[in-house]
This record gives structure tokens, sequence and C-alpha cells, in this order.
């Protein structure tokens, strides 16, 4: 196994929990890590890395994202806009950084993405989009959401795509609490991120 697919960037970010050397890892810790590297992600990265500290629930997590990121109901673009809805959030840069691109190639337009980048509900998304963003608005301010929300978001992705919406939108919270406290690093750590909300 390459040591180039369990660190990512350099140590430093003010990190609490920086990539684990090979030497200290325990064997459910190195079972969890080869797991997740012969996956889609192919490396221990972002919420993977603090996650390892307790292997069996990245184990476990990591296929609620395989899932939910490679093979749910939703179309690709809506699971990544919702990546970014969650990413913006909770001020989340290695999540909003990996997944801009993403975005961008599965077809969200660059305004929609700048109007999230600053906390504004996007002028000219998709409808596909606005029900997204509006459920998960929704979602996110009041712990539920009402009855024409929840009509409008099954009219446009069935049950199984408003299930997997929340699933993605719960997902991604997740990893994003993870990284939050961790202060994970960004990949791409010169790149510019998100900035904070006004407090």
């Amino acid at each position: 196994m390459s040591d180039a697919r369990w660190v990512v960037g350099q140590v430093g970010f003010d990190e609490r929990m920086p990539p684990l050397p090979l030497e200290r890892v325990s064997d459910a810790q190195r079972k969890a890590a080869e797991e997740l590297i012969a996956g889609p992600r192919k490396g221990v990265k972002g919420p993977f890395v603090p996650l390892l500290r307790s292997p069996e629930l990245m184990a476990r997590l990591q296929k609620v994202g395989e899932y939910l990121r490679f093979q749910s109901a939703l179309e690709q673009r809506i699971s990544e806009f919702i990546m970014l809805i969650v990413s913006r959030e909770w001020t989340q840069h290695f999540e909003w950084k990996t997944h801009v691109p993403l975005g961008l190639k599965a077809g969200i337009a660059q305004d929609t993405i700048d109007a999230l980048a600053v906390g504004r509900r996007p002028d000219a998304m998709a409808e596909d989009e606005a029900v997204a963003y509006d459920f998960c608005d929704e979602l996110f301010r009041t712990k539920g959401v009402s009855e024409a929300t929840y009509r409008r978001a099954v009219a446009a992705f069935g049950e199984n795509g408003v299930i997997d919406m929340i699933g993605v939108a719960g997902y991604f919270t997740t990893v994003s609490m993870v990284m939050n406290v961790a202060h994970s690093p960004p990949e791409d750590r010169a790149a510019s991120g998100l900035m904070p909300y006004p407090m």
C-alpha cells in the first residue's frame, strides 16, 4: 500500500487530527483504510483522516457515503448541489473545494454556485434545483418541512429521491462536523475558500 494514499497535503492548518503514520495504525484502522483505498475514493483523505480514529464508524459511514455519492436515486447534479448547500451551511472548506468543480461538471451554473458561496438563494436555478434548495433550506432552518415543500419534493424526485436527498444532507452534515472539529484542511490550501458568515 502506498503511503501517498494515506497522507494528503502537509501537516499544519492547526490540524487537531492529522494523518496517522502507517507505523501507528492498528489492524482495524489498516483494514478500514485498505477498504476505503480499494473503493472509488482511492485514498484516505478529507473526513476519513479524522474518522480513521474510529475505524468501525469510518467503515460503516464510508459505505453510506459511497452509496449517496455514486449510486443514489438522485441525478448527480442534484446530489452535488445539495453537497454545496451543506458545505455552505457548515462553512466546510474541504467539501466546498472538492464539490465546486464536480458541481460545475455536473451542470450547476457558476452564478448558482457564486450565490451559494455568499449565503444567498440563487436567482436563476433549474426547477429541480429550486425544489432541492427550498427543501434543504427549510429543513435546516425549521428542522422539518411543510406539507407543501414535501409534496413539491416528492413530485420532483419521488419518495426514494426525497429520502436520498435527506441522506445526502445528513451524511454531508456529519462529515462537515467531523472536519470542522478536526480542523481538516482543504486539499488545495492556497485556493480561496468560503468566507465565514457574518456574526
